[in-house]
């Protein structure tokens, strides 16, 4: 048991980084197993040496971001201390701060981890980029955020949001409705995520407009993609066809993002994910990135990490 005691130049800050009743403070006692009081702009730490040296480096990162006025929340403290845990060598002012999109109701979009940092700056440098995970990870989240900056800032000229419509087993001919309806469900969290980003009369426009276009993969054959952000979303359940004539629409001014998890195949057995092999034939191509993440990335419910390490922990 050890005890050391941290002193920051700045009272207001401090105090603004210990959280609302020092509950930033408790979040990190309970994830550390350390206890911690705090007066003005000292803390004391009291604990194992490792979790207060980890306790340590939580606290100075967290205050050099209250120093720029970012707000510091109780998952912010829970996030840095997985991120730091994970990743000792992070910066959590470089990943924190790296705003990818401002929404219509001012909610920063940023990296919530070093994978979602490095799949952002993936994004910049390359025309096409795979973001490869489980569910909640922020792969199509910030994919989203990247092509409304891109639209906005008159890099392009259209978003594209593309979906296999054949997933979980159902097929369209099987399914109630006209075309369009058959097909909605499986855009429907596209949809989604403009709509939590940008204002409703807008995204409508923008819509109806044709400057975000949301269709089912099978509509991209014949295409010639040029000026636009493309996103392919659950990709995993693309056959291998249907992958490589989705990568050959590309067309000039124009960059895709790839994402998908290999572990929610949801094709017939006989049929290969054209992610699994896009994976194995494509990756040492320069200008073409592949992005990993994990259970350690989820940014949904504490419980949605829980639950996909028992499922992968049961599948080995």
């Amino acid at each position: 048991m050890v005890r050391e005691t941290i002193e920051f130049e700045e009272s207001d800050v401090a105090r603004f980084i210990y959280g609302r009743r020092d509950a930033n403070l408790r979040i990190l006692e309970e994830e550390l197993e350390v206890e911690i009081g705090a007066r003005g702009n000292e803390a004391t730490i009291s604990g194992s040496p490792p979790d207060v040296k980890m306790a340590r480096r939580v606290l100075r990162e967290i205050y050099e971001l209250g120093k720029k006025g970012f707000p510091i929340s109780e998952t912010d403290v829970g996030r840095a201390v997985q991120v730091l845990t994970n990743s000792p060598q992070a910066s959590l002012v470089d990943i924190f701060t790296d705003t990818v999109f401002v929404s219509s109701n001012n909610k920063v979009i940023a990296p919530k981890g070093l994978n979602q940092k490095r799949y952002v700056d993936a994004i910049r440098r390359n025309d096409i980029v795979f973001g490869v995970g489980p569910a909640g990870t922020g792969k199509t989240y910030l994919a989203m955020a990247m092509a409304l900056n891109a639209y906005f800032d008159k890099e392009i000229k259209r978003i594209i949001l593309v979906r296999p419509a054949v997933e979980a087993g159902e097929k369209l001919g099987f399914l109630p409705g006209d075309l369009a309806e058959k097909v909605n469900p499986y855009l429907r969290p596209l949809y989604d995520a403009i709509h939590d980003m940008v204002d409703q009369d807008r995204a409508e426009r923008m819509i109806e407009h044709g400057a975000v276009e949301v269709a089912p993969l099978a509509f991209m054959r014949g295409r010639t993609l040029n000026d636009a952000f493309i996103i392919l979303d659950e990709a995993q359940n693309s056959t291998s066809e249907q992958m490589k004539m989705f990568l050959t629409r590309i067309g000039f001014g124009s960059q895709a993002v790839i994402t998908g998890d290999i572990t929610q195949i949801d094709l017939p057995s006989r049929k290969m994910s054209g992610l699994v092999q896009a994976e194995r034939i494509l990756a040492n191509i320069d200008g073409i990135d592949f992005c990993y993440f994990t259970e350690v990335d989820v940014v949904r419910h504490p419980l949605v990490q829980k639950i996909i390490t028992a499922y992968d922990r049961d599948q080995r």
